[in-house]
């Protein structure tokens, strides 16, 4: 690997741009944080790396995090200020008086979700009822999508037990459609794990 700095970088931008192009492209190098550009890594790898590192900060945050509240707040501020395209993270945890009902928990995102969830309604009440996690690429095409927004183009809701029971989910709205690849699901899946642990040893 190397990376491609100054002189490189708008040598690169000469040979692919017009002349316009090439001139707005160097100012925006010039006024710009810099940031390294680094060449011949798969990009899968990178984006295994990149899950890995979060995920291990997530686990190294549950070791001292004081309540369940707290470490999932972390995870969904987190997924959706270093996830380019988780636009909304939230859980949803089953209402302790009402157990057919699911409550809006912990979230970050640009609208407000639905608060209450019937656990047969949506594709929260999907995955709650199935206790399979529910991946869905375009929500527009599927009738059991429970709309919080209009932005919103793909979902994976990821259900979270204790002892045998459900007890809250980690659901992850994009305004993207397709976001959650196999690899998205088993990251998201892994972050859903994480609390799974923590309540499992609380």
């Amino acid at each position: 690997m190397r990376r491609i700095l100054g002189e490189e970088v708008a040598e690169a931008f000469r040979l692919t741009l017009s002349p316009s192009e090439t001139q707005a492209g160097l100012h925006s190098i010039q006024t710009a944080p810099w940031r390294p550009v680094i060449l011949g890594t798969n990009q899968g790898a990178r984006q295994m790396a990149v899950h890995e590192e979060i995920l291990e900060e997530f686990r190294q945050f549950a070791k001292t995090a004081a309540t369940v509240t707290s470490l999932m707040e972390h995870i969904s501020h987190a997924l959706h200020d270093q996830m380019a395209r988780y636009n909304w993270v939230g859980f949803y945890e089953v209402d302790p008086n009402d157990s057919g009902m699911l409550v809006c928990g912990p979230y970050a995102g640009s609208f407000t979700p639905n608060i209450r969830i019937p656990l047969n309604i949506g594709l929260c009440g999907t995955a709650a009822s199935t206790g399979q996690t529910v991946v869905v690429d375009d929500v527009s095409k599927d009738p059991r999508y429970l709309a919080g927004s209009s932005m919103v183009k793909s979902e994976i809701v990821v259900p979270i037990f204790a002892n045998k029971e459900l007890a809250a989910e980690l659901d992850v709205e994009s305004y993207f459609t397709s976001t959650f690849t196999p690899a998205e699901q088993t990251f998201v899946q892994a972050c859903a794990a994480v609390v799974e642990r923590y309540i499992a040893g609380a």
